[in-house]
């Protein structure tokens, strides 16, 4: 059974707070002998907007949606009690908390210009809250205020600056891809690009000297191209190969192949050597320069 993370454990404390919260508002509603209705709809809905997960929300949930719609309502709520004139509606933790994370939301995560307005929204419903109770703005209320303009100024503030960390990291790892793009595309020029060249001018070579009497000078122009297309493809088997690369390769792991012999081979430079083969079961040249592997002492070679 795997443990729990101390991130889980978090979240899960603060839902729990939260929850706490909100049954005290409702207890407040209760205990001022007004209805749970009202309190409830603000409530759910700040509840679905801060605590439905990210894997499950459907396409139309956006963060601008989230952390308008709790905070109109909870302002069409106070606007409707002061137009009905009922006295000392309470408010409680609970809904100061919920404005309080759609504010961090708005923040961090909406897009520009509408994180602006979402969290003037949700500011401005926050801070509205005392007024539904004293219906004006006795030293209490303004006290009230204050105190919402701190936290509410607390959590903006650590949610741009999560946010400027946001942006920093993204800048980094675009410059870090770009200029690993641009370190690929150079050896390509450098490595590919060269031998393709080399094979191109020397096929060019080998018809320009296809018509001749002697076949013979065709072979090393013929070698010269075989090199220079085993040389192209290991450039490209390593620059996959980096591509590719996830971490440590295991030990058993057999590098790849680099020819790395003249092109100037001769007929009678590529005569058998004493049991030495490439990687990809070919003879070698004589001299052989290339990283080659011996068979073993009872297998038999190819001829």
């Amino acid at each position: 059974m795997r443990s729990p993370s101390p991130r889980g454990c978090a979240r899960g404390f603060g839902v729990g707070l939260l929850g706490a919260a909100s049954g005290y508002d409702l207890l407040l509603a209760v205990h001022f002998g007004h209805g749970v209705w009202f309190p409830v709809i603000v409530l759910l809905a700040g509840f679905a907007a801060v605590l439905w997960p990210a894997g499950r929300r459907p396409p139309w949930l956006t963060e601008q949606v989230r952390t308008v719609v709790p905070a109109a309502v909870s302002v069409l709520y106070t606007g409707g009690v002061l137009l009905t004139g009922r006295p000392e509606v309470p408010f409680g933790p609970g809904e100061a908390a919920v404005l309080l994370a759609l504010l961090f939301v708005a923040v961090r995560h909406c897009p520009w210009p509408w994180a602006l307005w979402c969290a003037v929204l949700d500011a401005a419903a926050l801070l509205l809250l005392p007024v539904r109770y004293f219906r004006a703005l006795p030293d209490e209320a303004l006290a009230l205020i204050v105190i919402g303009l701190v936290l509410a100024g607390g959590s903006a503030g650590l949610a741009a600056y999560l946010r400027s960390l946001d942006y920093r990291r993204t800048v980094a790892v675009g410059d870090t891809r770009r200029a690993e793009r641009v370190a690929i595309a150079a050896d390509l020029h450098d490595f590919v690009a060269h031998h393709v060249t080399g094979i191109l001018v020397q096929t060019q070579m080998a018809r320009m000297m296809a018509d001749r009497p002697q076949p013979r000078e065709l072979d090393p122009v013929l070698a010269g191209i075989e090199w220079a297309a085993t040389e192209a493809l290991a450039s490209m088997r390593r620059t996959v190969g980096v591509l590719r690369d996830t971490g440590p390769r295991p030990p058993t792991a057999v590098p790849s192949v680099t020819w790395q012999a003249s092109p100037t081979w001769s007929r009678a430079s590529r005569a058998p050597s004493s049991g030495a083969f490439c990687t990809a079961t070919r003879r070698c040249p004589t001299p052989c320069r290339t990283k080659c592997r011996r068979r073993p002492s009872g297998s038999s070679r190819r001829r």
